[in-house]
């Protein structure tokens, strides 16, 4: 029998403040609250506390730290990552990152020859997004894009999209095809990090430490605007 990985992780890509301790594939605990305060900073920790008591497990027992790496808020993703630098740190445990829209993808099943779009609000009209199949596996890259009437629209005319995230409000008033399906609900949570995180454990791919940073996005965006 393989053995088991203690894993805590931690999700602060959106609003959603959000940690859970697995062995192995599976949840122990789970503590996260959906607040548009953006009140990661007070949060944080305290779910890191509770988790920890609920769950009868010292910080020793700690097997490894994942962090959800973007893209997403800067600041929410700046604060995740320096709790999850610090833990590994002290206890010497190794970082795992985990895409945040991989994350959204694993919420949701689907027919085998259909599509999940995760889409994240990057305010005015663009989104960060991804595509994966039914087997939650990336088949497209991780853009910033500004969503107009032809988002998208390569994937609506074979089969069912599915697009879920706090972008997919933003991406109703323009897609219109049947095909398209919209998830508002949607959120990153560290529930759904659980299997990724494992799976990582398993095959050693570790982060350094020191030199880690999220995966912003935006801000590769920004800089090649301003050299046009």
């Amino acid at each position: 029998m393989a053995a088991m990985a203690l894993i805590l992780n931690l999700e602060t890509a959106t609003t959603n403040c959000s940690v859970s301790l697995s062995n192995g594939d599976g949840i122990i605990v789970l503590k996260e609250n959906n607040a548009s305060s953006y009140s990661h900073s007070e949060q944080l920790h305290v779910f890191i506390e509770e988790v920890m008591k609920e769950a009868s497990f010292s910080f020793s027992d700690i097997d490894a730290v994942a962090i959800s790496k973007g893209p997403g808020s800067y600041t929410g993703l700046r604060i995740g990552v320096s709790a999850a630098k610090g833990l590994c740190f002290s206890l010497d445990v190794p970082l795992i990152s985990v895409p945040t829209l991989q994350s959204m993808a694993f919420q949701l099943d689907i027919n085998d020859d259909e599509v999940i779009i995760p889409v994240l609000d990057a305010r005015r009209m663009e989104v960060y997004s991804a595509v994966y199949n039914s087997n939650h596996i990336k088949i497209r890259e991780t853009k910033a894009e500004i969503v107009n009437e032809n988002s998208f629209a390569e994937y609506a005319i074979k089969t069912k999209a599915h697009i879920v995230g706090s972008g997919a409000e933003k991406c109703k008033e323009f897609l219109k095809h049947p095909n398209f399906n919209f998830n508002t609900v949607i959120v990153p949570s560290s529930k759904e990090m659980a299997l990724i995180s494992y799976k990582k454990f398993q095959k050693g791919l570790f982060e350094d430490v020191a030199y880690f940073e999220p995966y912003y996005l935006k801000d590769f965006i920004l800089q090649n605007k301003k050299t046009n």
